[in-house]
């Protein structure tokens, strides 16, 4: 490989730093590769990253991932605040926040202190079961969002519920919710058509007061909807009437898709659509000077499926769109779950009736994405652009840390067995080292085998980042690593401690000068080599 620094450029651009990722591609003919077991002509396709280390966003949230749960699930994970592994799972992705909610909360679940349920009700919960969950709170560290139900209007009994929260949660409550996708009561025979944000509204406004009689100053946060279709009228209409202290929505990339896939999850078009929605939903909190969180998300709404939502290819697409919420500066993300659902959407389960009762949880492959991310809190990230010929299945974002710390995400969304990714990037003068952390698995359609760090999260629930990582070439102001497709991988490159020392001679005046600066551009090209055939 050969690379050039183009110096008229450099001044022309100041420091916007390019770096440049070069895709080896095969045109292989299919019959003659297999007549004569040889390779074919392979052409290099290349791709550039460009990131301006000059202007940071705002940090990462310190509680960015969170998970989301059902209301109908809190007992049970209630009782894992003495049992279990759930509080190990928790404490390993750092301070999080855990949404309890969903279509449970407005349709199965009623708050009861020992009197009868309502006729409509499936299952309670009640006081001794939040002050389990303050106890699974207090042990994890991570706070809790609490849904309580509107879509049957009972407004005293949200209030009794909220109190009792507030007793039980302390300041581990993060704020509470008032109802579940409230857009969509009138599809679900809740409301009366036309039913409209003002009339939403006008209930909530009707259930603050009631709490704020008995809870004085609870944060509320919604409006909790299906998603940023309709969010510019329903979360406007929120950040007007109610002044939460945090926006919410959901988002589901497949919907509720008849004939979902992997190929449709992982590809440019979906992330396409993605950013939009995103777009769509920070506008609004920059309208309202509200933050926003995506409190419920996964691959395919109605429950996941299993084939995509538990495979590998969850965690991909999961690490693309937490680093993709981060860059657009959402407040955080809770990836939906079910404890006892190990094929859909589920971060963690339990794999059998006995281990549900004993508390057992299994990280599923999405749980690698969160534990990949927590890394990255507290970074600010950098405009982050990706060009090349077509629409390239890579996705990566470049976060700044302290001491010019970076650290750079890249997604390859490739089936397996097609070529290798090389990356380079320009990482300025002096000496430097970089470490790799990987995201891999089988292959997109695994259930099982993945890894981070080439580690698995133990039985125990305790994932501590390898102390030693792959370090990657560091040569002439470059860092340099090849990417196996279907794989994520976090760079973190890091400036050794400054020593001030004088240059002796002109030669080593002039290596230090062809070094780049984190702010440099460069022009590259490439002698790709085979790599195998594109699948």
């Amino acid at each position: 490989m050969y690379v050039e620094l183009t110096r008229t450029r450099l001044r022309a651009l100041g420091r916007l730093a390019m770096l440049a990722l070069l895709l080896t591609g095969c045109a292989a003919d299919a019959s003659a590769a297999n007549a004569k077991g040889a390779a074919a002509q392979v052409g290099g396709v290349p791709l550039t990253i460009a990131f301006n280390a000059q202007a940071p966003g705002p940090a990462v949230p310190a509680r960015f991932l969170g998970l989301s749960f059902e209301a109908a699930a809190l007992t049970q994970l209630g009782g894992y605040a003495e049992r279990g592994d759930l509080v190990t799972l928790l404490r390993s992705l750092g301070p999080g926040v855990l949404r309890f909610g969903g279509i449970t909360s407005d349709e199965n679940v009623a708050w009861s202190e020992g009197g009868a349920p309502p006729p409509w009700a499936s299952s309670t919960i009640g006081p001794a079961q939040l002050r389990a969950i303050g106890r699974l709170a207090r042990r994890s560290g991570w706070r809790v969002l609490l849904t309580v139900g509107l879509a049957h209007y009972e407004p005293q009994a949200a209030a009794a519920e909220v109190a009792a929260a507030r007793r039980a949660l302390g300041p581990y409550l993060q704020a509470v919710e008032i109802g579940n996708e409230p857009e969509a009561y009138a599809n679900h025979g809740f409301r009366s058509p036309p039913w409209l944000p003002q009339e939403y509204e006008e209930e909530v406004s009707d259930y603050r007061e009631v709490i704020a009689a008995r809870s004085p100053g609870v944060p509320i946060a919604g409006p909790d909807s299906t998603g940023s279709g309709s969010f510019m009228e329903w979360g406007y209409a929120e950040g007007l009437a109610q002044a939460p202290v945090l926006l919410t929505g959901h988002h589901y990339p497949l919907g509720c898709s008849q004939s979902p896939s992997i190929e449709a999850l992982l590809s440019p078009a979906m992330r396409g659509r993605e950013q939009k929605s995103l777009e769509t939903y920070m506008a609004v909190s920059r309208l309202t000077g509200i933050p926003l969180r995506i409190d419920e998300a996964g691959t395919v709404s109605c429950g996941g499926v299993p084939g995509i939502s538990n495979t590998f290819a969850s965690a991909l697409w999961a690490s693309g769109y937490i680093t993709q919420a981060m860059a657009d500066g959402a407040a955080g993300i809770n990836l939906e779950g079910n404890p006892n659902n190990c094929g859909g959407y589920t971060p963690v389960c339990a794999v059998s009736p006995a281990a549900a009762a004993a508390g057992r949880l299994t990280a599923e492959p999405s749980f690698y994405a969160l534990l990949m991310a927590r890394s990255l809190v507290g970074y600010r990230p950098l405009p982050t652009t990706l060009t090349g010929q077509g629409e390239p299945n890579v996705q990566a974002l470049a976060l700044l840390g302290p001491r010019r710390t970076v650290k750079l995400l890249v997604c390859d969304y490739e089936p397996s067995g097609s070529p290798l990714l090389d990356l380079s990037v320009g990482v300025g003068s002096g000496p430097r080292r970089a470490q790799v952390l990987s995201l891999a698995g089988p292959g997109q359609q695994a259930t099982a085998g993945v890894t981070l760090g080439e580690r698995r999260v133990p039985a125990s629930g305790s994932w501590p980042e390898p102390r030693r990582l792959p370090a990657a070439s560091v040569r002439g102001g470059y860092v340099s690593l090849s990417m196996a497709p279907s794989t994520a991988v976090l760079v973190t490159v890091t400036p050794a401690a400054p020593k001030r020392r004088a240059l002796t001679d002109r030669a080593g005046a002039r290596a230090d000068a062809r070094q780049p600066a984190l702010g440099a551009v460069m022009r590259m090209t490439f002698q790709p080599a085979f790599r195998g055939a594109r699948k």
